[in-house]
């Protein structure tokens, strides 16, 4: 948390400017297309990154479908990791968020910015309608979604927790096709102690199409997603990152045998 606090108080003197630039663009869409509020996000980004010493790198876009109107599912490690994403993805994509963490001074600017949705975690009823939202808008404006299936993330690091099926029936419904996203070391970005330069990265595998999973069960979609982006995950993974990693599936197995 010390980067992140450290990264506010620096750019605290552009708050005054950003933070408004982003509430007046984001009430005028008319004005503003949302390609262009997009590159407006990824530059507050960078300024985020530039401040913190973090690098990001991506990995594997030529698998990004060429057609908008696709879902990103991705790990969750922490709080940079949708910036990330926003950073490392050139088309537009809006951020399906848990109601509770969206209302932060700059989350929340940050969300309406580029249309996301907020999701209330424990209302079921909400849920189902935020999900027809989404995939009308995938169906008939081809807007593109980021979505994190676990539903939160704790002291995961790059142990990638159980993915929910329900996440899925957005895409499920809309035929869209899925792209699991596998970040690394995101975590290290906010989450970690010291200011020392980090690097993360993301890698965007190829993507499940209709045809491959229609007749699949949301919660098999799931399972497959993850197991997909725990793989490259372990696959690009080196030193004590590895070893932290492998410590921490061991752990899981042993618990989950008792």
């Amino acid at each position: 948390m010390l980067r992140f606090f450290y990264v506010i108080l620096l750019n605290c003197w552009k708050g005054p400017y950003i933070i408004p630039m982003m509430r007046y663009r984001a009430n005028r869409p008319a004005r503003y297309t949302l390609e262009e509020r997009y590159a407006y996000a990824k530059w507050v980004v960078h300024q985020m990154q530039h401040t913190g010493r973090i690098t990001t790198k991506a990995y594997g876009v030529e698998n990004l479908p060429k057609k908008n109107g696709y879902v990103l599912y991705s790990n969750h490690q922490g709080k940079y990791d949708a910036l990330g994403i926003v950073d490392m993805h050139e088309q537009p994509c809006s951020i399906v968020m848990d109601e509770a963490r969206s209302h932060v001074m700059l989350t929340a600017q940050f969300l309406d910015l580029l249309e996301s949705k907020r999701l209330v975690l424990d209302d079921m009823r909400q849920g189902l309608k935020i999900m027809k939202e989404i995939t009308r808008e995938i169906k008939e404006d081809h807007k593109n979604f980021l979505i994190f299936p676990e539903g939160g993330y704790t002291d995961n690091h790059n142990m990638v927790c159980e993915f929910k099926g329900g996440s899925f029936k957005c895409a499920q419904k809309a035929k869209a096709p899925i792209v699991p996203v596998a970040i690394i070391n995101s975590w290290k970005a906010f989450e970690s102690r010291g200011l020392g330069a980090v690097e993360t990265q993301v890698h965007f595998l190829p993507p499940l199409y209709y045809e491959e999973y229609e007749k699949m069960t949301t919660t098999e979609i799931a399972a497959t997603v993850q197991s997909r982006i725990q793989k490259t995950i372990l696959d690009n993974l080196s030193g004590k990152d590895l070893e932290d990693l492998q410590k921490q599936l061991a752990q899981r197995d042993f618990s989950g045998n008792l």
